[in-house]
């Protein structure tokens, strides 16, 4: 497939990804199936990574180097100058680091939102600057992961050509084993980093009440952050040590799909979860607050279960509704596979990466 594609784009600039990083989430998730999907000559800049991260995207066939300044960053964009390389930033170190290297190289660039999380006046003032570069002319092209993104940017004032909604999207994965329905136990699943934005503590807000009522319910929280012992504090004096499990970080996330019996998103702010697509894919049933671009993708009722955006007992209740209905779980896998196949399929997305590239590279060139 990846020669196939490659032969399609006739694009022959290096493409280089910069990504401020602190371990592997969502976004680097979300590049290193991008890097390995999508035709072209790609190389990683992180600026920033813990090594285990630079392994990671080595072992998997992706170019990639930690830069530790900006100097080392237009370093790097030196070198490859003759070949005219086309930049595509992430996040918002890795905007403001390519757009200073490509207004200085005058080279092509595209904007990848992720999305924000403006929950402080730190993050406010990145997100206001990060929607003013988008507006100047060294960005060609803006892609954003959900359409609430893309709405964000034009009340900004960016240029509706600019921008373009391309969804994050997963490769095909080997089926799971069919989750034991046997089991008396019933395990929901938060993923995801412990901090403010993705809402852990909401997550509590809902499970501690439904683990006391409900005594065959259990709850793990996969993840590491700042959060951590605040959280644990708050289970150790509900009593519930032994049933809402923090194990950390986990690097293979599939092991744990496979004992779901319910992913719950509880984030305050969102673009579009690899951790959703992932559990449509493995037949993982979501529940989520409506945040972001999860309702882009989650038709409630038939693809999974909403609730409003901070209203923890709702999503309690829809959590619930999903333990005491068994046959409502399944309906909801089947419809979401199918939405994840059909909307979410990496390689049919790669093909309109390619083109925002190829037309990003033949703007500048005019």
């Amino acid at each position: 497939m990846g020669a196939q594609l490659n032969a399609a784009l006739p694009l022959q600039r290096p493409i280089i990804h910069l990504l401020g990083s602190g371990g592997f989430y969502g976004a680097e998730r979300m590049l290193l199936d991008h890097c390995q999907a999508t035709p072209g000559q790609h190389l990683v800049l992180f600026l920033g990574a813990p090594d285990e991260l630079v392994a990671r995207f080595r072992a998997a066939g992706v170019a990639c180097h930690s830069c530790a300044s900006l100097g080392e960053v237009l370093s790097q964009l030196r070198r490859c100058h003759d070949q005219q390389p086309l930049i595509n930033s992430h996040n918002f170190k890795g905007l403001v680091f390519g757009w200073l290297g490509a207004t200085l190289w005058r080279l092509p660039m595209v904007a990848t939102q992720h999305g924000f999380t403006p929950s402080n006046r730190k993050q406010r003032l990145y997100t206001w600057l990060s929607l003013q570069l988008c507006r100047t002319a060294t960005i060609d092209t803006v892609v954003c992961v959900a359409e609430s993104i893309k709405r964000i940017h034009r009340q900004a004032g960016v240029a509706e050509r600019k921008l373009q909604v391309i969804p994050n999207g997963l490769p095909e994965a080997p089926a799971l084993p069919a989750h034991g329905q046997a089991d008396e136990r019933w395990l929901a699943g938060y993923v995801g980093r412990l901090s403010q934005e993705k809402g852990p503590d909401l997550f509590l807000d809902s499970l501690i009440p439904l683990c006391q009522r409900h005594p065959q319910l259990d709850a793990v929280m996969l993840g590491d952050g700042p959060e951590r012992d605040a959280l644990q504090a708050r289970i150790d004096a509900a009593g519930l040590n032994q049933r809402i499990r923090l194990p950390g970080f986990q690097r293979d996330m599939r092991q744990w799909m496979a004992r779901l019996d319910a992913l719950v998103i509880s984030s305050r702010t969102e673009g579009t979860p690899m951790i959703l697509l992932e559990a449509m894919q493995d037949g993982v049933p979501v529940v989520a607050f409506g945040v972001g671009g999860i309702p882009d993708v989650i038709e409630h009722g038939r693809s999974g279960l909403l609730a409003r955006p901070l209203a923890v007992d709702e999503l309690a209740a829809q959590l619930e509704a999903l333990l005491l209905d068994p046959a409502q779980a399944d309906e909801l896998i089947v419809q979401a596979r199918r939405t994840q196949r059909e909307r979410y399929h990496l390689p049919t997305l790669a093909q309109r990466w390619a083109q925002v590239y190829l037309g990003a590279a033949t703007e500048t060139c005019a």
